[in-house]
């Protein structure tokens, strides 16, 4: 049997599921099929519906909105789920949606991510591990969002757009295209601005790779020949190197959304 501590004023569900060590604080919400894994701490104020998974260690704080019915005119109530990792935090006001019919039934929060105050994460978007929101960012639905992602301050994200590992998204920007990976996108409508070296460093990555991986941000973001030609004969030249490939791999792969260039044509590296 669980061990919670549920307040007094909280209303659980006698049907959700909750693990050891939960803490339920006063008024929050917890609805009929919710699964709080081991520690999860809800401090007040908290509303958790739908089919929600909560991973072991995560905290909730006041007048979030988790797992409630996404804001999509499409949705008719299908049992669509919303997972959400290990050891996240989850702040003020910020409301997260589950996944629809159109949009693969399921929206995902990797493991260790903090999202701030106000922030939002839309029906069926996937975001990676150890991902940063600064308060008010959105994230709209179907997008894709690597690991280790940081956005700045009031950034927002197009629907169906995706962002690759490791990439820094500046504060106030409106991101409409895909962002590679190790990138970094800054404006309204946001541009690459060049690579997040500044991330790569201090995430103890190799001074080689980096060296390599801006040698090809030069040859891919040139301005000779397309752009399919340019990440063709990356690959190539570059056919040893996890980091490039993975960023030859995301451009190649099918997308939705344009690929994100350089506002001025030139690599900025």
């Amino acid at each position: 049997m669980s061990d919670a501590v549920v307040h007094p004023t909280a209303i659980v569900s006698a049907h959700a599921q909750l693990g050891k060590g939960v803490k339920i604080g006063p008024f929050c919400i917890v609805g009929d099929k919710v699964v709080l894994g081991d520690n999860v701490e809800l401090i007040s104020h908290v509303s958790i519906d739908g089919n929600t998974v909560v991973g072991a260690g995560t905290r909730i704080f006041p007048f979030a909105s988790v797992g409630n019915e996404p804001q999509d005119l499409k949705f008719h109530g299908e049992n669509s789920r919303l997972e959400i990792g290990e050891r996240c935090t989850i702040r003020e006001s910020v409301t997260i949606n589950p996944g629809t019919e159109n949009g693969g039934m399921l929206t995902k929060i990797g493991n260790d991510c903090l999202i701030m105050a106000s922030a939002h994460v839309a029906h069926d978007a996937i975001i990676g591990n150890n991902v940063i929101m600064a308060n008010y960012v959105g994230i709209a639905g179907h997008c894709q969002i690597g690991d280790n992602v940081i956005f700045g301050g009031t950034s927002v994200v197009h629907q169906f757009t995706r962002i690759g590992a490791h990439a820094f998204i500046g504060a106030h920007s409106m991101v409409d295209g895909d962002v590679i990976p190790y990138g970094m996108a800054v404006g309204n409508r946001a541009s690459l601005s060049g690579l997040n070296l500044v991330g790569l460093k201090r995430r103890k990555f190799d001074r080689e790779e980096i060296h390599r991986l801006r040698a090809a941000y030069r040859s891919i973001f040139a301005s000779e020949g397309t752009l399919r030609e340019r990440v063709e004969d990356a690959a190539v030249m570059f056919k040893g190197d996890a980091l490039v490939q993975d960023v030859v791999a995301f451009i190649a792969a099918a997308s939705d959304r344009p690929i994100l260039l350089p506002r001025n044509g030139h690599s900025n590296e």
